[in-house]
């Protein structure tokens, strides 16, 4: 009789550790997608804030007294090119023209809602909104102000930081 010495692990072995590996993983990735939400919704935050300057700029220097579009604040170096063409972090940025007005005084108001909004790919909980004042304001909605008069409006888009 002889005995063969066997060397590397056993099938049961191999199970535990693929076990053991998926408990982590369900741990892991909720925390992961979370974190990803958090910072698109940071950088949308930003984004939000570098579109107001910009907006402010454009209306002193090439608008001649008016509010450019994200394509036109982007066409003056205003922006950079990505968030001047609607898509950064996962969300998708809006300012047509049917949101700007002539005035006096002149007005604008733009818009940033999450890109995907289902499941686990999705890329934010709030939407936000700022005006011509400044202020950026948030809401937990997938849709985006339909006017600058619902965007001002604290009721349904409280200002981010209150």
């Amino acid at each position: 009789m002889t005995h063969r010495d066997q060397t590397g692990f056993s099938l049961i072995e191999l199970m535990i550790v693929v076990a053991i590996i998926g408990i982590i993983a369900s741990i892991a990735v909720p925390s992961l997608l979370a974190s990803k939400r958090a910072a698109n919704e940071g950088s949308a935050l930003s984004a939000m804030r570098s579109i107001h300057s910009a907006q402010v700029t454009y209306l002193n220097t090439a608008g001649s007294g008016a509010y450019g579009t994200l394509k036109q604040l982007k066409s003056e170096d205003l922006l950079d090119p990505v968030l001047g063409n609607g898509n950064k972090s996962g969300y998708t940025f809006d300012c047509p023209s049917g949101n700007l007005t002539a005035g006096p005084p002149p007005t604008y108001f733009a818009t940033a809602v999450p890109a995907s909004t289902s499941g686990v790919g999705r890329t934010g909980h709030r939407s936000f909104a700022v005006t011509d004042d400044g202020t950026v304001r948030a809401a937990v909605t997938d849709t985006a102000a339909a006017s600058r008069t619902e965007a001002r409006n604290s009721a349904l888009w409280p200002p981010v930081g209150e």
